[in-house]
């Protein structure tokens, strides 16, 4: 007689691993006080269809447009030069954080790392929040807190292209004597620029949707525009604004992309 298969193997380990997480996803529902009745209620229905119908007519007043404009620029530039800071503090920290290319142990290796993920750990809300008590309200705070988060992103990010490097290069530049900073400037650099482009529009991207809400906490912009207006229960102006944000997005993902294919040729 053949046995029975085993109830887990290794073949079957996923498979149980998935009914797991399956198991636990249908008993956190349990847990929850989730009112599916008065959400799928017709009352419910009928609000929500008011409010759609008050954000689908966005606010045309020219004033008022001018001033969605004015703060779309600025949530604009909130996003580039956070990201253009955070891009030079990050190519600056992803040195020290990056391993020595002859294989000696850094001293500031890992303090460096370490200051990279206390960059990163923070939320950009979190550091618009604290930035407000030392720069004020207005797109300053917006900024530097972009600047901050995305430092600790990129300069991670640049520390592991830096490692991954073909070391032929340098090591050849070295062998001849030349000094270490033209080193980087002239073999690692050039090898590293593609993904230092890549990682810089792809935070980018992701910076002009932060700049957006980083406005409600008192940082500028569209944000700043979109806490005031819905905290009135403007929505035709709310409207506005958020068609403003939608533009804003796909603007930067139109330029991401041209700049992506002209550095493909």
């Amino acid at each position: 007689m053949i046995p029975a298969p085993p109830l887990v193997h290794a073949r079957c380990t996923a498979c149980w691993i998935v009914a797991g997480i399956a198991v636990l996803v249908l008993a956190s529902f349990a847990t929850l006080d989730l009112k599916w009745g008065a959400f799928l209620s017709a009352d419910a229905a009928a609000r929500m269809g008011r409010f759609l119908g008050e954000l689908a007519s966005p606010a045309t007043d020219p004033e008022f447009l001018r001033r969605v404009a004015i703060a779309s620029a600025e949530t604009l530039a909130m996003s580039a030069l956070g990201t253009l800071l955070a891009v030079a503090g990050g190519l600056a920290l992803a040195l020290p954080a990056s391993r020595p290319p002859d294989g000696r142990r850094s001293i500031a290796r890992g303090p460096t790392r370490l200051l990279l993920n206390a960059l990163r750990s923070v939320p950009e809300l979190a550091w618009a929040a604290l930035l407000l008590i030392a720069a004020g309200l207005g797109p300053l705070s917006g900024t530097l807190a972009l600047a901050f988060h995305t430092t600790g992103v990129l300069g991670r990010l640049f520390a592991e292209a830096i490692e991954n490097t073909p070391r032929a290069p340098a090591d050849a530049l070295r062998v001849q004597g030349v000094p270490g900073g033209r080193v980087f400037l002239y073999a690692v650099l050039p090898a590293v620029l593609p993904q230092v482009m890549s990682y810089t529009l792809y935070r980018w991207e992701n910076n002009i949707r932060a700049a957006a809400v980083l406005g409600v906490v008192g940082a500028g912009g569209l944000g700043q525009m979109l806490a005031f207006h819905m905290g009135l229960f403007q929505m035709s102006e709310t409207g506005s604004v958020l068609l403003a944000m939608l533009f804003l997005v796909a603007l930067v993902d139109l330029l991401s992309y041209v700049a992506r294919r002209v550095m493909m040729r």
